[in-house]
């Protein structure tokens, strides 16, 4: 089969691959219809996440049909066509049991790596590093998926791959961002960028009833998008012409955003600021990882008592974190990867009754066999790129 191959920094290939066969009686093989680039997969691209290995499929967001089936898998049929959560769970743990899936205590088949990384083992993850099970991803024409009778989400035949295929990762994940926040009705929320999960968790807080919503971003075409989503109440910064701090000042009267959402991470593009120009520094000698300018910002700026939360990927150590503000404001940070089935049934019902369309993120459609060249033009901003969605020849 093919399948989109991690070969390096700035190195993915399209490349013949062997097909995905059933390894365990639980397990199914999906033939991908869709799948997409996120923008956590921008983080292995440019090479800020260990534990990659030449030849690794990409993806983890994607969805297809069933074509086999394991012996003990009683949920799943062949022919059923199904959304795959990124996160790989057992169903059955103690973390799986509180519907913290994104911390399945069996499924990452590497945990003592992941052991000594985090301290303790989070869940496997498709087409991602080693220290999250080294499973092979969605950006593929077949894909093995363990597990099979968990968490694969089956969806209606009315219901377009577009209008379900971010079920799996992003829509999830932003609405996670925003109810970490537990919105209340006269809160300002603050939402650090306006890429596809920044949208969602947009989208997301409009819904649970934020009094007015602040996108801070520099792209044209994601701070018109997000202004499209709620024209009353959404407010727009540029930080690349405007101080955020300002911004924020005067919006909120100086008490600062109620709640923060970093829909960022490790990769933050801030230029002019003394602390951004530290970051790379340090990235470039191998001395800090990530550049935490946004997640520190948030922390400055955030209203004494109000939440940080941190959809927005990070993957190893950072410095110069503002201790004391956290501390001394009485900040609350919820972080983590989505628990992704906690709100899958919701949401699909969501888009089913027409509440939720997540089709608006979409700007690039391609095929698997253009993916290679669409990661540089997804990370760079090209040609208006917001979202990629590829579909296998």
């Amino acid at each position: 089969m093919k399948a989109l191959c991690w070969h390096g920094k700035h190195d993915i290939r399209y490349d013949t691959v062997p097909d995905p066969v059933i390894e365990h009686p639980r397990d199914a093989i999906i033939r991908v219809s869709s799948c997409a680039i996120c923008g956590s997969d921008l983080h292995l691209y440019d090479g800020f996440v260990p534990g990659m290995e030449h030849g690794d499929i990409m993806g983890h967001e994607f969805m297809g049909e069933v074509v086999e089936v394991g012996a003990e898998n009683r949920r799943l049929r062949v022919g059923d066509r199904v959304v795959v959560p990124f996160t790989i769970i057992c169903g059955e743990c103690d973390q799986c049991r509180r519907g913290n899936f994104s911390v399945c205590e069996r499924t990452n088949r590497n945990k003592d790596a992941a052991d000594k990384m985090f301290g303790h083992t989070t869940a496997g993850l498709f087409g991602y590093t080693h220290l999250t099970g080294g499973y092979a991803g969605g950006q593929a024409e077949y894909v093995r998926v363990p597990y099979a009778d968990v968490a694969p989400v089956k969806v209606p035949a009315e219901l377009s791959d577009e209008q379900v295929l971010f079920l799996g990762d992003i829509l999830p994940t932003g609405w996670q961002a925003a109810a970490q926040c537990d919105i209340q009705p006269d809160d300002i929320v603050a939402i650090w960028g306006a890429g596809p999960v920044g949208q969602f968790c947009i989208l997301s807080a409009l819904l649970m009833g934020a009094k007015q919503v602040v996108v801070i971003d520099r792209v044209p075409e994601r701070l018109r998008m997000a202004q499209q989503l709620g024209p009353d109440r959404v407010t727009l910064v540029d930080f690349e012409n405007q101080s955020v701090l300002e911004a924020l000042n005067e919006i909120t009267q100086g008490k600062g955003p109620d709640k923060c959402i970093d829909a960022v991470g490790l990769e933050a593009h801030a230029t002019r600021s003394l602390d951004s120009i530290y970051d790379r520094v340090k990235q470039a000698v191998m001395l800090e990882t990530d550049r935490p300018h946004v997640l520190r910002e948030m922390i400055y700026v955030c209203r004494p008592g109000g939440i940080v939360s941190i959809p927005g990927v990070y993957g190893g150590l950072v410095d110069k974190i503002p201790m004391g503000a956290l501390m001394n404001k009485g900040l609350t940070i919820r972080t983590g990867q989505t628990h992704v089935n906690r709100w899958t049934d919701d949401l699909l019902q969501r888009i089913i009754d027409r509440q939720i369309d997540p089709t608006f993120v979409i700007s690039h459609r391609v095929t698997l066999a253009e993916g290679p060249s669409m990661y540089e033009t997804f990370r760079d901003k090209h040609d208006g790129c917001i979202k990629v969605v590829m579909t296998p020849a």
